[in-house]
């Protein structure tokens, strides 16, 4: 059996706006994330760790972002991608994991709206997949409000 982990780590500053995008779920603030694509930091940080596992890169070099297709666009269709391409390549994901780090806003109320499109999207049952949020005591760019940083992990097994 080929049990893989990967991790994924991602960060998109704050910038005028009044909702931001988080693992599929848009909530309500009173900024937004900024990036070349609708800078959902949480599915951004499983989607790499999905390609880091099968050693297949990252977002970067599966989508760049010098290409103007990518603007805007809506980060499922990058996490849809690697799921597809774990499965070309025989593997099942088992179980992911992903931690938002930020001041603002809170993520408890959404948490379960969250692992929920996560998991639909995935092909996951629920209980697979967690989302889960921490703030740096105040310390350093997250602890400023100046954006949102995101870790992952993901699980996958090939028999």
């Amino acid at each position: 059996m080929d049990i893989r982990t990967g991790n994924g780590f991602d960060v998109h500053k704050f910038g005028p706006g009044d909702h931001v995008v988080l693992c599929g779920v848009r909530v309500a603030f009173d900024k937004a994330l900024m990036g070349h694509s609708d800078a959902d930091v949480g599915m951004h940080a499983v989607t790499d760790a999905i390609y880091g596992a099968l050693a297949q890169g990252d977002i970067g070099q599966h989508f760049p972002p010098s290409d103007p297709q990518w603007k805007g666009a809506a980060s499922h269709i990058f996490l849809e991608h690697a799921c597809a391409l774990a499965r070309d390549m025989g593997f099942t994901l088992t179980h992911a994991d992903c931690t938002l780090i930020c001041e603002e806003p809170k993520i408890g109320p959404h948490a379960t709206a969250m692992r929920a499109e996560m998991a639909r999207i995935m092909g996951l049952e629920v209980d697979r997949m967690s989302v889960k949020a921490t703030t740096s005591e105040r310390l350093g760019f997250t602890g400023r409000g100046e954006g949102i940083a995101a870790l992952a992990t993901a699980t996958l097994v090939k028999p």
